[in-house]
């Protein structure tokens, strides 16, 4: 097999922690498989360098962060390599560049336009474990960018879907996709295998296991994602295409997002274009509008609810004092995201009235709905977020 390892900060947190790497992937090795290894900087690394560069300016040229934020995942490549090299594998450390990853010219937040793999598969030809530098690669003219948050996931979906590679690991700190988060709830349960799909809904509603371009990548190059710890030999979670999921429950999970705030504009004349210039305005704004709600009354008068991320309410704001006096505006930060995923949902009926019984039964008021084909969402106090999650986590016998 070809196997694409990613393995994250936190797993090469300290020089302990790149042997411990060093001797996982020689174990893959001595299996029999191909391995290709894409590495994160050391944690802590990242926030260091920017440390450095804020000393000399608050806001630093993109182009200079680029190079100097993509110096420590070359750091941790070259450390495991050499600890392979010493264990006696055969092993070559590659820069995003010398590992053919092309992006666009966005610096800080460039995105991949393709891999030249022509050196990795000479590498492999020569039975050498590739170590590559994520995070990182190279534009057109030569200068060397970076992928933004969640830029390691990235390149080693991107690296694992151009090599046709059989299987891509993701190593956290955490060993899968759980039910719930085990902190909330700790009956929650790991799952064996989800859906893209699901995985999306999961990781846009504030599931920290895996950043959303990682799995849209994913889904979109037909590469078979696990994610799993570095730290136990536990198996992980299975994240691939739905028709490879034989038993489909109704219902895979519960997320919560606390990071949502509520904005209620009331007595909105009812006419066309009014909601069209509320929403470009925040667009334009770079808001993220999530969940939307119209209430059309009998005097011709209409009252628009949405939702933001909470760290953008007070851009939000300003944007929407501007258009429209403040006696009309509410605003309410006290509010969180409670969804229900499953692609079992969409051949089920009854499972929306079941969560919505579930949280009456718990004296919990729900604010706002927004549905889809495989998850319905709740915007509910957040004080009684947490009760909402083990409610519906039991509701639906996800601890069994």
């Amino acid at each position: 097999m070809l196997i694409v390892q990613k393995f994250g900060g936190t797993s090469v947190g300290d020089l302990d922690r790149i042997e411990s790497v060093a001797k996982r992937v020689a174990k893959s090795k001595d299996m029999g498989n191909d391995i290709v290894v894409v590495v994160s900087a050391m944690s802590g690394e990242t926030n260091k360098l920017i440390s450095y560069a804020n000393h000399f300016s608050k806001s630093p040229n993109k182009r200079e962060m680029d190079m100097l934020l993509s110096s420590g995942e070359r750091v941790t490549s070259s450390l495991l390599s050499i600890a392979l090299n010493e264990m006696g594998y055969e092993a070559i450390a590659l820069t995003g560049r010398q590992a053919g990853m092309i992006t666009d010219n966005v610096h800080t937040g460039a995105r991949i336009e393709k891999i030249d793999t022509s050196r990795m598969k000479k590498a492999l030809g020569e039975n050498k474990i590739i170590i590559v530098a994520g995070f990182q690669g190279i534009d057109r003219d030569g200068n060397v960018t970076t992928l933004g948050r969640g830029g390691s996931d990235l390149s080693a979906v991107a690296i694992a879907g151009a090599l046709n590679a059989d299987l891509c690991e993701i190593y956290t700190d955490v060993d899968g996709v759980y039910t719930t988060d085990p902190r909330i709830e700790p009956k929650a349960k790991k799952i064996e295998k989800i859906s893209y799909d699901e995985m999306l809904e999961f990781a846009s509603m504030g599931a920290k296991v895996l950043q959303n371009r990682s799995v849209e990548l994913a889904k979109k190059l037909n590469v078979n994602l696990v994610t799993r710890s570095s730290f136990n030999e536990n198996e992980g979670t299975l994240i691939t295409k739905e028709e490879n999921i034989m038993e489909k429950p109704v219902v895979s999970g519960v997320a919560l997002d606390k990071n949502q705030a509520r904005i209620t504009l009331r007595g909105v004349v009812d006419k066309p274009g009014i909601a069209a210039d509320i929403f470009k305005k925040l667009a334009d704004g770079n808001i993220n509008v999530d969940m939307i709600i119209q209430n059309v009354g009998e005097d011709g008068s209409t009252n628009l609810g949405f939702t933001v991320p909470q760290n953008e309410l007070e851009d939000a704001k300003k944007i929407m004092l501007e258009l429209n006096a403040s006696k009309n505006l509410e605003f309410d930060s006290n509010v969180a995201k409670v969804s229900i995923v499953g692609v079992g949902m969409k051949s089920h009926s009854g499972v929306a009235s079941q969560a919505f019984e579930t949280l009456a039964n718990e004296n919990i008021n729900i604010e706002m709905i927004s549905t889809s084909e495989i998850k319905i969402s709740m915007i509910v106090d957040r004080k009684y977020s947490e009760l909402a999650v083990r409610a519906l986590h039991e509701a639906y016998e996800l601890d069994r």
